[in-house]
Formats: structure tokens, sequence, C-alpha cells
């Protein structure tokens, strides 16, 4: 059974930058498809990033795009967050989905696994 345990949240100035991870045990991530969605209170999950099967599709939500970049090795998923706004506090979450979803995809519903989330917090 895969299991995603994200890390790297914390507490961070408007326009200050956090690194997530995201490890899989005893799993290799570099053939799934892998994506960060993030939850605010009172709202509803959405798409952050999402990286293809074969590594080379990627989709990142309109409100990120140029500050935001998702990566993989092996073991990992990363979320590098730049100019991070009030706004973007929320918990973030890493799914993994299959194999077979080479182009990136950002509905909740092709991730199969899931993390149980890391608390980004942004406020001076």
């Amino acid at each position: 059974q895969l299991q995603l345990v994200e890390s790297g949240g914390s507490l961070v100035q408007p326009g200050g930058s956090v690194r997530l991870s995201c490890a899989a045990s005893g799993f290799r991530l570099d053939s799934y498809a892998v994506a960060w969605f993030r939850q605010a209170p009172g709202k509803e999950r959405e798409a952050v990033s999402c990286l293809g099967s074969s590594g080379s599709s990627t989709q990142y939500g309109d409100s990120v795009k140029g500050r935001f970049t998702i990566s993989r090795d092996n073991e990992k998923v990363y979320l590098e967050m730049n100019r991070l706004k009030p706004e973007e506090a929320a918990v973030y979450f890493c799914a993994v989905g299959s194999i077979y979803i080479v182009q990136a995809r950002s509905d909740p519903r092709e991730y199969t696994w899931w993390g149980e989330g890391t608390q980004v917090t942004v406020s001076s």
C-alpha cells in the first residue's frame, strides 16, 4: 500500500518561499502521475500543480503560474512555491495517480493515493 507523507509546511511572510516535499514509502514515483492540491478553510480542494507520468507534461493553476514548480525524483514529489500570497494559506496535499496518466490532469478523481497534508500559513 502506497503511503504519502508531506513535509515542509510552515509560516512564511507574504512574498516568501516554501518548498514542500512528499515522500512515498517503499514506492518509486518516477513513473507515476503526481500532483499537489490545496484546501483552505471553507473552500473546495483545488489543483495547484500536476505532473503526468511521462514527466514532460505539467499543468499549473492560473494563479500560480510562473511562481510554483512541481518536480519529482524516484522517492519524492516537490512543490517549490515563490512569492507567496496570504490567500494561498491552506493545507497542501500531494497525490499520486496511475502510470497511465501520461498528460497532467487536474481532476482530483484521477488520483488514487493521497497524503494527509501539510499546513502553509502566509502571514506577516
